[in-house]
């Protein structure tokens, strides 16, 4: 029973994919129907695996960072923060990197798609090699999406917390940070790009021009005040020992903006990402069926099987950037986490340091242009830039599938052996 489970769910998101049908529109539908067939469960208790806190958390964010979207208060402090570099062009990367990972922390990774179109833009004015702009991008979505307030952090964290392991949120960013902001360095290295004297320049894209255009309006301003009380909230809760509510916070603030601004509010509504809380509720359901079957411990034994407990989370972090590459990090993150608890909690290595180690891989492979993030570096570069810069990031997104595991396991998993 436990092993047809485990091929259900492989075949729904297998499915999924390549249907191009939404994972959790069939993953919870298949949560009840394995439920009763295999588990003989009734549907209440199948369905009272739905993760309400992570709706509560994704609603509440998506919500909050959706009215400052909604209101210019994000896309006018990029343009401003990316003028204050003029002319400085190796410093261009770093800013877009720490831009796009505050960005990314603001709800999701994704919210970081706004940058890509400004930063493309800017790497051409600048002479930056696109491909090192496309890895700046590619690793601050991936760090801010690790972030306390961001999808990643708070499903992993979230997951661990429910399987019993110990994870801070504060050293989860940290890994994510310190693991992008070395392959943002090695990128530097690698792609140095043109010579600021002979690149074109196009004062249409001047970001420094668009920066210099308009100040923050009034409601602008106390946007900014929220999100710095929200981001403060967090950290200093975190710091205390407390577990603040991140959803139950946000959801406070943007009632906040919504009673002074109510049209505010209206656009808010619309932009919580219900798509990705019923993903993630469709696959934590599936699991919670699959951990009734046992199933879950038995996949979790089979990766510990493969060898030495660091040989085993080298596999683990091999296939959630594997699978990643090519389907929802988010996603895999919901799935893997659980697999994964066996061997974190085997004593052979640091739980905190595995889910570190498994998140960071299932992330920095999105760069490869098979993936939602890749794809739109690529069709924001010049069209003659094109074809270079998907060759380039596919191998190094598909690299990554090796390399993140072999860094990751080493740096993570060795410091971090109990």
């Amino acid at each position: 029973m436990p092993t047809l489970a485990i091929a259900i769910f492989v075949a729904v998101f297998a499915i999924a994919t390549f249907r191009g049908i939404h994972l959790g529109v069939l993953m919870l539908p298949a949560a009840v129907a394995v439920g009763i067939w295999l588990a003989g469960m009734p549907i209440r208790d199948i369905l009272a695996g739905f993760p309400i806190n992570i709706l509560v958390l994704v609603a509440g964010v998506t919500y909050f960072f959706g009215i400052a979207q909604a209101n210019g208060t994000i896309d006018l402090a990029i343009q401003k923060l990316i003028a204050a570099v003029g002319d400085r062009r190796a410093l261009l990367p770093f800013l877009i990197f720490l831009i796009t990972a505050g960005v990314a922390s603001m709800g999701s990774s994704q919210a970081g798609y706004v940058m890509i179109p400004l930063a493309m833009a800017a790497a051409r004015r600048s002479a930056v090699d696109p491909m090192l702009m496309g890895v700046a991008l590619n690793s601050g979505m991936s760090t801010g999406g690790f972030a306390p307030t961001s999808l990643f952090g708070i499903v992993t964290v979230t997951t661990a917390r429910q399987a019993g392991i110990d994870l801070s949120p504060i050293t989860l960013l940290a890994a994510a940070a310190v693991a992008n902001l070395a392959l943002l360095l090695v990128a530097a290295w690698m792609f140095p790009g043109q010579s600021i004297a002979t690149a074109p320049r196009n004062s249409a894209i001047d970001p420094a021009a668009a920066g210099a255009r308009s100040r923050f309006a009034s409601n602008q301003i106390v946007t900014l005040v929220c999100m710095v009380g929200l981001i403060l909230s967090v950290v200093t809760g975190f710091s205390l020992g407390y577990q603040p509510d991140l959803g139950v916070i946000a959801f406070g603030l943007g009632a906040v903006l919504a009673l002074m601004y109510p049209e505010a509010g209206v656009e808010g509504t619309r932009r919580i990402d219900w798509s990705t809380i019923f993903m993630v509720g469709g696959i934590v359901t599936f699991v919670g069926v699959l951990q009734r079957l046992d199933a879950v411990n038995l996949m979790g034994h089979a990766a510990m099987n493969v060898g030495t407990p660091i040989v085993a989370a080298f596999v683990i972090c091999m296939i959630a950037g594997l699978v990643s590459a090519f389907a929802s990090t988010a996603g895999i993150l919901a799935a893997l986490v659980p697999l994964a608890v066996p061997l974190a909690t085997s004593g052979g290595v640091a739980g905190w340091a595995l889910m570190s180690a498994m998140g960071v891989c299932a992330s920095i492979v999105d760069a490869s242009p098979f993936s939602t993030t890749g794809a739109l570096i690529v069709a924001s570069a010049a069209e003659s830039e094109r074809p270079r810069l998907k060759s380039l990031l596919t191998r190094w997104g598909l690299s990554m599938v090796v390399v993140g595991p072999v860094i990751a396991v080493l740096v993570l998993l060795l410091i971090g052996r109990s």
